[in-house]
């Protein structure tokens, strides 16, 4: 039997004892042990899931269906100025009946506000291409101006989206000596030195034996994951989880179990209830028990509970998949994720990924941890055999903003962006609670949902920030439960107090005129330190 320190491959982590009992001699009876009651009790006060009013609720439900029948009565009457399919007699269609519903009839209602094109870096501002419908969303043209907004949508934690400085200067020089990008594999002549460079200052940011770095982030969850597990492994997934690691877990074959969203007693339920059963018809061993979570979650806000999930891990020799992509640079005291926040020790962690893309200003991402488990990645990764290397800017661009991060350059540049993140995100947050809405996650969480909950309240939001000159992000159904329509403000070490203070009186009169204010929690009178 492997270890749970360190993930083993060639051999499996079955429960070899008789009777599929839990290893150690633990007893299906007890509770998590060690679990620190006033821990659980302080997570939850620096958490926020507030409900929705009862007659909000009843408003969100009516207003959905409301659409829904107009769209249908739409259909009826008016043909869709969409291309149809020709000549497809005996396939299967590319959209199903509601999809098609959906897209046309509900979602093009609101369409103006997703998808906008920019025309500058995403940096604390950002320049909006102005463009106008004239057919009510089902088409649109660019007006030939252009609108500068106060950027609170795009991933930029740290504020490295910036077209000056060193790491553009430095992304910019590395182009004469490697070019653009490879035009391969890693494992034919798309290796380049940038790319071992790389993966040696990842396994060192994270305080592991080795790394290895992919092109996309999106793909370093669903081509990897297959990789590692298999039919017969059993994994536990958080429900709020990315739809990469749903993709790859479709793609593996192994059986999915779902836990209630960062609930730790539901997780200990589901492991125990399937140690128990064994696998589906035949009730054999799990080959594998992989927990899979995220540190920040990217539409909650929300921070894992990672002490109590490793403490889990241990108890019932498990091994933990933690995706960082949201959490690495933008959490801890020295950004190195939640492990840095919670002081956990790296080698608890069996398989560490994370992205490029959010804190560190580029694209890509990487899976950190022992060499045995890198080592076989670099022999069977499908996204390190087939997909096409890492451009070398974009290689350059990690490495800089890592090494100021880590204060490589002799400043203390990168501490002064993790704390100004930090501040920028727990003022932001107070301020939002003293305004009366309703914002969901962890009070350290740089990601910010605000609940508007009523589709058309979110079209609302967004068109009436951006022409108060923000820009911001809406989600709605079915990216989110149809009750749970929301704004998502994402923070960046990059804001300074004026932009946010501004945003925050948008916000506070935009939520008088739009009835926002739904949170029933009492209000701090007294001002709010920054």
């Amino acid at each position: 039997m492997s270890t749970t320190g360190n993930i083993s491959i060639e051999s499996s982590n079955t429960l070899s004892l008789p009777g599929r009992r839990i290893p150690n001699g633990t007893t299906i009876g007890k509770t998590l042990n060690g679990f620190n009651k006033q821990n659980e009790s302080t997570e939850h006060q620096k958490s926020s899931y507030e409900q929705v009013p009862l007659h909000t609720a009843c408003f969100t439900y009516l207003g959905f269906y409301l659409l829904m029948i107009l769209g249908y009565i739409n259909q009826l009457f008016f043909t869709p100025k969409v291309a149809t399919e020709k000549f497809r007699d005996g396939y299967v269609p590319l959209y199903d009946a509601f999809e098609k519903f959906y897209l046309r009839y509900v979602y093009r209602r609101v369409k103006d506000c997703w998808n906008r094109p920019i025309c500058s870096v995403p940096g604390s501002e950002v320049v909006l291409k102005d463009r106008i419908t004239k057919d009510y969303g089902w088409s649109f043209e660019f007006t030939g101006t252009e609108t500068k907004c106060l950027n609170l949508g795009s991933y930029n934690y740290l504020g490295f989206a910036q077209n000056e400085g060193p790491c553009a200067d430095d992304a910019e020089e590395c182009i004469w000596s490697y070019g653009l990008a490879a035009c391969s594999s890693r494992r034919e002549l798309g290796t380049n030195p940038l790319h071992h460079e790389l993966e040696a200052l990842t396994a060192k940011f994270l305080g592991v034996e080795d790394a290895i770095v992919f092109g996309m982030g999106f793909a370093t969850n669903s081509l990897n994951i297959p990789t590692l597990i298999s039919p017969g492994c059993l994994v536990v997934s958080d429900e709020k989880n990315h739809a990469s690691i749903i993709l790859g877990l479709r793609l593996s074959g192994a059986t999915p179990k779902v836990f209630k969203h960062n609930n730790m007693k539901d997780l200990e339920r589901v492991l125990k209830d399937s140690i128990v059963t064994g696998q589906p018809g035949t009730g054999n061993p799990w080959k594998k028990i992989l927990i899979i979570v995220e540190g920040v979650f990217s539409m909650e806000g929300s921070i894992v509970k990672l002490p109590e999930i490793i403490e889990l891990k241990k108890k019932y020799k498990a091994y933990i998949y933690l995706d960082e992509a949201h959490s690495i640079g933008a959490m801890g005291p020295s950004g190195r994720g939640v492990l840095d926040y919670y002081g956990v020790d790296p080698n608890d962690i069996d398989i560490l990924m994370g992205t490029f893309t959010k804190s560190f200003g580029s694209a890509g991402g990487y899976i950190a941890g022992n060499k045995k488990l890198i080592n076989f990645l670099r022999v069977h990764s499908h996204a390190h055999c087939y997909a096409s290397s890492m451009s070398p800017p974009v290689a350059q661009q990690i490495l800089t903003s890592m090494k100021i991060i880590l204060g490589m350059d002799s400043s203390n540049e990168g501490k002064h962006r993790i704390s100004q993140l930090a501040r920028n995100t727990r003022y932001f947050r107070k301020r939002l609670a003293q305004i009366g809405v309703i914002t969901y996650g962890h009070e350290d969480s740089p990601v910010v949902p605000m609940l508007v909950y009523l589709f058309s309240k979110i079209g609302a939001v967004v068109r009436t920030l951006t022409a108060r000159n923000i820009a911001v992000v809406g989600v709605g159904f079915p990216a989110t439960p149809i009750m749970e329509g929301r704004i998502r403000f994402c923070l960046s070490a990059a804001h300074t107090k004026e932009q946010l203070d501004y945003a925050l009186s948008v916000i506070d009169d935009i939520s008088d005129t739009l009835g926002l204010k739904y949170s029933r929690k009492p209000r701090n009178p007294h001002p709010i330190d920054y």
